[in-house]
C-alpha cells in the first residue's frame, strides 16, 4: 500500500459548488475510483495565511502498477466527464508540475 498526499488550489466563488459536488458524487466515478485500487479517498479544504483557499487530498493505492492505473481512469468516459465538471472550481498551483493538475507532496512522517 502507497499513501498519496496531493494539493490543489480553489476558486473561493466555486467552494460552495464543490462542496455540492462532492456531497452526491456520482457513482461510477465511486466505482471506477475502487476499480483503480484506490480506498481511504478524502478531501479537505482549507484558507492559507495567503488568503488563498487549497484542497488537499489523501488517498491509499492498493495496487500494482500505480501508472497503469491512473490512466486506465483518466480513459474512462464518466470520470472525464466528472473532471471536466469539477475542473472549473479547482486552481492548479503556479508551481506544478508540467501536466500535472493535482500537485503531489512530499511524505515526511507517518505514524500507524
Amino acid at each position: 500500500m502507497q499513501r498519496y498526499g496531493m494539493v490543489l488550489g480553489i476558486h473561493p466563488e466555486k467552494i460552495e459548488e464543490y462542496k455540492k459536488l462532492h456531497a452526491a458524487v456520482w457513482p461510477d466515478v465511486l466505482k471506477m475510483i475502487s476499480a483503480c485500487h484506490i480506498r481511504n479517498y478524502s478531501i479537505y479544504l482549507r484558507q492559507l495565511d495567503d488568503g488563498r483557499h487549497y484542497l488537499f487530498s489523501y488517498f491509499e493505492y492498493h495496487g500494482a502498477d500505480f501508472t497503469a492505473d491512473m490512466a486506465k481512469m483518466a480513459a474512462d468516459p464518466t470520470t472525464q466527464r466528472w473532471w471536466a465538471v469539477c475542473g472549473p472550481c479547482q486552481r492548479p498551483l503556479e508551481n506544478c508540475a508540467e501536466g500535472e493538475w493535482w500537485s503531489a507532496m512530499e511524505e515526511v512522517f507517518h505514524y500507524d
